[in-house]
């Protein structure tokens, strides 16, 4: 995403067509504005998905996770997250935990989550990859486009 291009900006100049999440995410990878074409992992308190899936090329997408709002259990932390930057992967938006926080703040990587919890999560190898999501009043579809700054997160379609 160009600096130049926020979220606000991309919202007035899409009204009607552009989705604006409706939750307040907290900004906590190094990378502060970030977009790219969407990825889903849809899963409950287990990132076994979420590991799988950004250990694959993200060829500049961005992982939205849908954990259900849950805080009870971290969806990602450090060692994901570094698999994510080593794979080209954009950002992470998570509805949800995340842990390790200081540093995911010094990773080239985007991410928004919920929260953060120290406590991992279990790995039962549940949830499904690359399906629609829905949260916070947006359809999270594969294929669109997500942008994320500091003022939120706007999603296009493809």
């Amino acid at each position: 995403m160009s600096e130049d291009l926020s979220t606000a900006d991309l919202s007035d100049e899409n009204e009607g067509r552009a989705q604006v999440l409706r939750l307040q995410m907290r900004d906590l990878g190094g990378r502060r504005a970030f977009s790219g074409p969407i990825r889903t992992v849809r899963c409950h308190e287990d990132n076994s998905k979420v590991k799988a899936m950004l250990a694959t090329p993200g060829n500049g997408a961005v992982l939205v996770v849908d954990g259900g709002g849950s805080l009870n259990r971290a969806l990602m932390g450090d060692l994901i997250a570094q698999s994510a930057v080593d794979q080209g992967w954009a950002g992470v938006i998570v509805n949800g935990a995340v842990r390790d926080a200081a540093v995911l703040a010094t990773l080239d990587l985007g991410v928004k989550a919920l929260g953060t919890m120290p406590l991992r999560s279990v790995r039962r190898d549940l949830g499904e990859s690359d399906g629609v999501v829905a949260f916070g009043g947006v359809i999270f579809t594969p294929g669109d486009r997500v942008f994320a700054d500091a003022d939120g997160v706007v999603v296009l379609p493809a």
